[in-house]
């Protein structure tokens, strides 16, 4: 069996977070299979999600929420988490922050255990594929790396502990 971690992401940054959980999941002894959320098409075989969106003004990312109404209530007997990735400070290290309405209705959906924010990132190569946007977030001081990979590792490392204490369970 193997975990799913599935991911939307536009300019890499949340695919990078991805890439972490995977790997401490695999360190914790799990088969992990590594996946854009667009690319799934079967979550048969799975005993476990890790879904994971970035955040943008309009909302969590597509992908993910399309991943969640394809797949909706085929994890409910098996866990499933959900993170999301974005705000551009360091808000999502000080504080809790809440899943915004699209993740809260992907976590119903599913339905996920918890939800956690991850800090985002926004640097010079945002702005091909964020043009204008990017440009006035960098001209506000917003641009920058405000991940914390150590934060993300942590948690990735509860949810190993969470999928092998299911398993001795079962």
């Amino acid at each position: 069996m193997t975990v799913l971690v599935a991911y939307g992401t536009t300019g890499g940054s949340t695919a990078e977070i991805a890439g972490w959980i995977a790997e401490e999941l695999t360190a914790a002894g799990l088969g992990v299979r590594l996946l854009p959320a667009a690319e799934v098409d079967d979550v048969a075989g799975y005993e476990a999600l890790v879904l994971g969106a970035a955040m943008y003004a309009a909302g969590w990312h597509a992908d993910a929420r399309h991943f969640a109404k394809r797949f909706a209530g085929r994890f409910a007997d098996r866990p499933a988490w959900l993170f999301s990735s974005g705000p551009l400070d360091h808000t999502a290290d000080d504080t809790d922050l809440p899943p915004n309405h699209q993740a809260e209705v992907a976590m119903g959906l599913l339905p996920a255990r918890a939800h956690v924010t991850f800090g985002g990132r926004l640097t010079a190569e945002a702005h091909g594929w964020l043009g204008f946007v990017a440009r006035r977030m960098e001209h506000e001081g917003h641009a920058g790396d405000f991940r914390n990979p150590e934060r993300i590792r942590a948690w990735a490392r509860g949810v190993a502990t969470d999928i092998v204490a299911a398993r001795q369970q079962a």
